[in-house]
């Protein structure tokens, strides 16, 4: 019987991609899942149909509607805020309201509902947020507010961490590199520069970081709090 079978989880932007990868490992281990999407209405469809899962709609850069949402899912085993996106392009030519909207999904979002989750989450209940090897290293020019927004999670995480440690609660930050997604495929135009910087020369799997999140979900990484955890082929070596 898998860690979470049973448990309830709660995956904040799961429609596609990475979210997607760990809706459906949580579903296959037999927990009770609930997704939210913003955009991929269909995609959201199609995968709550195929895994079972429940979804609900909810913008993440809504704070009120990111934090009701949180609440009325009731008390959270899991939570796993996926949410998130990236402006590419000259720091001097981006528009600041766009600028914004990325700090709120991408470091707004993840405040307010881990804060939200633990009030109601049992003792032991694991925390988990998705960031970026870009937290850690920017080799590319043009992605400053990206960068800013996944080196904010680390903080975000050190210090609920002591927060919530009382509680057994645990928080982490998993950090992919490049991964095969529809926002960055493999065979991409980016494909070599990334490849270059990388010890294993190829973008990571969806199920591979979803492998990671389940990991941390579970009980053996119940000592494990405060902590980043990459998973990038050395791209950030």
């Amino acid at each position: 019987m898998a860690a979470v079978d049973g448990k309830s989880v709660l995956v904040l932007g799961g429609s596609r991609g990475i979210g997607a990868a760990i809706v459906r490992r949580f579903t296959g281990d037999g927990a009770r899942v609930t997704f939210t999407y913003a955009g991929s209405r269909d995609a959201a469809l199609a995968l709550a149909a195929e895994t079972g899962a429940t979804v609900e709609h909810t913008d993440s850069a809504d704070r009120d509607a990111v934090i009701a949402r949180v609440r009325d899912s009731g008390p959270l085993d899991v939570l796993v805020v996926n949410a998130g996106f990236a402006i590419f392009g000259d720091a001097l030519e981006q528009d600041p309201d766009a600028i914004d909207r990325l700090f709120r999904v991408n470091i707004h979002a993840p405040y307010h509902a881990s804060v939200e989750a633990a009030r109601k989450m049992p003792d032991g209940g694991r925390i988990i947020v998705i960031g970026s090897v870009n937290g850690d290293r920017m080799p590319v020019p043009g992605m400053a507010s990206y960068a800013l927004s996944k080196s904010a999670l680390q903080g975000l995480a050190r210090g609920l961490a002591r927060d919530f440690g009382p509680r057994g609660i645990t928080i982490n930050v998993v950090q992919p590199g490049p991964i095969d997604t529809d926002a960055n495929p493999a065979d991409g135009p980016m494909k070599e520069l990334m490849h270059s910087f990388m010890a294993i020369k190829r973008h990571g799997r969806a199920d591979e970081v979803a492998g990671m999140v389940a990991w941390l979900a579970g009980p053996e990484a119940g000592f494990v709090t405060g902590a980043m955890h990459t998973i990038d082929g050395a791209f950030g070596a």
